[in-house]
């Protein structure tokens, strides 16, 4: 059994008929020492996801619906209490926007100190000089005078180490991670990248990557789960997912990535349209008017997750992208039909 099973997730906002759905039946599992992403543009459905799951959501004008097992228990439906007891010592977040998530009239010492004291029982010196060492193990320097500073008085790289001490100092067993590296510079975005791949490695921590960037993707995540208006449209393993991109959607967010070795002056290829060009998923695939491959099937109903490849790869879609051809040349009577690879065959 996974440590978090995430079955027909769904979180809808608003009431009396005006209701949005966020979250559409999401489905993913993460197993202790994994790296799960969830990858998107923004108003997928991610954080959203993350929020739910970490109980931090609403109680009014929300509702929760499907199943979220961790360690057997389903986190929908655990009291407020309950929750409160296992957010930080069993299961942690790190948030997107470490300015915003950090109390900005409380020394980050404090900060750091009252997890340990809630949940370690640490208190005093004993809880001062083991913060000091969570800062230093983030690779902040100088931590015992940094625990007395003001979250305004840190760099961006070092408020976000700050959190991730704040989310590592009871080593829980899961942690998610809510883009991490939003507006940091590449350096400290690769730093932190590898902070948390060796929590992973050393601790056995699960880990549930959300992020834009499929480049972060890239670097830390095995399994990937792509979504869309609320929905997963693709999973599959990191290697495949990226040699293999079967959903438009998915394979639109890999080609529209600039390429170091294109030639002088090509233009980017990105995903005409916005996140507002979309369908509801109950009268056809919500990707639709944007994809180039749709076809009128596309529009009679939700497609299913099927795996029309390899074992383990679903995609959502009835005309998936197929494998990449090498450039062929086909003779139809005196014209010639070019087809380039990464179109369907």
């Amino acid at each position: 059994m996974a440590l978090l099973s995430v079955d027909e997730l769904t979180v809808t906002f608003g009431a009396r008929g005006r209701e949005s759905k966020a979250v559409d039946g999401v489905s993913f599992d993460v197993d202790q020492g994994q790296v799960v992403g969830l990858v998107g543009e923004s108003g997928c459905g991610k954080s959203v996801t993350s929020l739910a799951l970490m109980g931090l959501l609403p109680d009014k004008g929300v509702k929760l619906g499907g199943r979220a097992d961790f360690d057997g228990n389903n986190l929908l439906t655990m009291s407020r209490r309950e929750l409160r007891d296992m957010r930080g010592s069993q299961m942690a977040m790190i948030f997107q926007d470490p300015l915003s998530s950090l109390n900005p009239v409380v020394p980050i010492g404090i900060q750091v100190t009252e997890i340990l004291q809630r949940h370690r029982g640490l208190k005093g010196e004993a809880a001062r000089k083991e913060a000091a060492h969570l800062l230093d193990r983030v690779g902040i320097p100088d931590p015992a005078r940094r625990l007395k500073e003001y979250p305004h008085q840190l760099s961006g790289g070092m408020r976000q180490r700050a959190l991730i001490a704040m989310a590592v100092a009871c080593a829980p067993r899961l942690l998610i991670a809510d883009e991490p590296t939003t507006a940091l510079d590449v350096t400290i975005q690769a730093q932190i990248l590898e902070l948390l791949k060796e929590l992973v490695d050393e601790e056995g921590t699960a880990l549930l990557m959300i992020t834009h960037d499929l480049g972060v993707v890239a670097g830390l995540c095995d399994q990937v789960n792509v979504l869309y208006a609320g929905k997963v449209v693709e999973s599959a393993d990191r290697h495949e997912l990226f040699a293999h991109p079967m959903h438009p959607y998915a394979h639109g967010l890999l080609e529209s990535i600039p390429r170091l070795d294109a030639p002088r002056g090509e233009p980017l290829k990105p995903i005409r349209g916005s996140i507002n060009d979309r369908i509801a998923w109950a009268e056809g695939c919500a990707f639709a008017p944007r994809c180039d491959y749709y076809t009128m099937e596309c529009l009679t109903g939700t497609p299913a997750l099927t795996e029309p490849a390899a074992a383990g790869h679903q995609v959502r879609c009835v005309n998936p992208v197929r494998e990449p051809v090498e450039i062929a040349t086909l003779d139809a009577g005196d014209a010639t039909v070019t087809a380039h690879g990464g179109k369907n065959a």
